[in-house]
């Protein structure tokens, strides 16, 4: 068995609710194995007989699709690729100065040129950001819901995209990621 950790895209927002209780059960009983959560935002780790990482986020939507009655698209990485972009990230210094929110956006597949040039060039005021394969590292000096880059701006360039904040990713890294 391999493991995996899940990001689920728009779970426990805008009327898309689910226990992380019944998420465990559900995904268990669908033949996943030691699954776990961390918060209710929808961040899992769980075992599967399946070796691809494409195989199992298909296999975990499908499974998804019955639990919750609605999609809900994933975004699966390794422990090791989870701990590799967490110290990447550790490693970055902030490209804003005052009071900075970090985030890290997880995207499903990877970016074409265009979007990591559009990223990489973000030059909003207050804003920042930085790709790194399949990850976008983001800086914001107001809240996130003020800011003009989104996961909707990001997803509008082809790709699923899901947001999680950088002291959440930290400890997640630390505490499956290897």
């Amino acid at each position: 068995m391999v493991t995996y950790i899940a990001f689920l895209r728009a779970i426990n927002v805008g009327g898309r609710f689910i226990t992380m209780v019944d998420l465990r059960a559900g995904l268990s009983h669908k033949g996943f194995g030691n699954v776990e959560s961390q918060i209710q935002s929808g961040n899992l780790r769980f075992t599967s007989s399946l070796r691809s990482a494409a195989k199992v986020e298909l296999a975990v939507e499908n499974a998804l699709d019955e639990i919750c009655g609605f999609t809900v698209r994933t975004i699966v990485r390794t422990p090791a690729q989870l701990g590799e972009l967490t110290s990447y990230g550790a490693g970055l210094a902030s490209p804003l100065e005052g009071e900075v929110r970090r985030y890290v956006t997880f995207l499903k597949d990877d970016p074409d040129d265009e979007l990591v040039e559009l990223v990489n060039g973000w030059d909003v005021p207050g804003e920042r950001a930085h790709v790194n394969g399949r990850e976008v590292y983001v800086w914001f000096t107001h809240p996130s819901h003020e800011a003009k880059l989104s996961n909707a701006r990001i997803e509008r360039r082809g790709v699923v995209a899901t947001t999680r904040d950088w002291k959440v990713v930290s400890a997640l890294g630390e505490k499956w990621g290897v």
